[in-house]
């Protein structure tokens, strides 16, 4: 069907459909985009499902939904970045605003790396440089009770492993947020800020072939040191990723399908 009556019967037919928005903070390289298509697409890989539909917004180059193409959305991801969640870019600052009215909206928000560290200076927590350095590799992050006893029905389990690749971390919680889970080396692995949003500091969109990718390429840029990337791997081979449990969690959030 083409035409005018065409492109009506194509609106008709998304607008019954649910929606999600990916707020892109990174840059794809050569390898993710001949890859994984990608990092907007690793995330619907990991998140979508079939009826809904998933638009992009480059938020690293200040694109953001309008105040109406946001109340069209049911939920927000944010993805990690390259850049500081406390810099005064444009972008970042745009960013916030955005954030701080999402929240005054109730709207689903999932931010990971990066969009965990965004979305608690967006609601008045602070964030900066880890205390313990770069945490890059697969971590084993422990979930709080509220979550593990609130999620049951996810079958979460008490010691969940997830990629990190981040050197700044969440320093002081938005008042009135909830810590769901901590590691040996970061204290706010996961937030929750009433039952819209939450924060994962880890890569739960990220496979073992993405890393490896980000810790050669990073350390050929001289931005990390040959420790930190021989560590990375040697936690390849001791801690087996979870990625279906990190899967229900995030979408269990994101789609609402369980209570927060």
């Amino acid at each position: 069907m083409g035409g005018a009556n065409g492109d009506a019967a194509e609106k008709q037919e998304e607008e019954g459909r649910r929606k999600f928005a990916v707020l892109l903070c990174a840059e794809d390289s050569e390898y993710m985009q001949k890859s994984y298509g990608g990092y907007f697409k690793v995330f619907v890989r990991l998140l979508g499902e079939e009826g809904e539909t998933w638009h992009v917004y480059r938020a690293a180059h200040g694109e953001l939904p309008t105040a109406d193409e946001a109340d069209a959305y049911d939920g927000f991801v944010i993805t990690g970045s390259c850049n500081d969640a406390e810099g005064d870019d444009p972008w970042i600052q745009g960013l916030v605003v955005f954030l701080k009215a999402l929240d005054v909206k109730k709207k689903k928000v999932l931010g990971v790396c990066f969009g965990h560290q965004i979305l608690s200076r967006a609601l008045g927590g602070k964030t900066g440089r880890a205390k313990k350095g770069w945490d890059i590799g697969v971590t084993c992050i422990h979930p709080s009770r509220t979550i593990i006893d609130m999620q049951s029905p996810l079958d979460i389990p008490s010691h969940l492993p997830v990629i990190e690749f981040h050197r700044d971390e969440v320093w002081q919680l938005p008042p009135q947020a909830e810590v769901l889970a901590w590691s040996d080396k970061t204290g706010i692995e996961m937030f929750r800020y009433e039952d819209h949003i939450l924060g994962i500091q880890g890569h739960p969109e990220y496979n073992k072939d993405i890393l490896l990718h980000l810790v050669d390429r990073l350390l050929q840029r001289n931005l990390i040191q040959t420790c930190h990337a021989e560590k990375a791997k040697r936690s390849i081979d001791t801690h087996e990723l979870d990625r279906e449990a990190w899967k229900r969690l995030c979408k269990g959030f994101l789609k609402g399908n369980l209570s927060w």
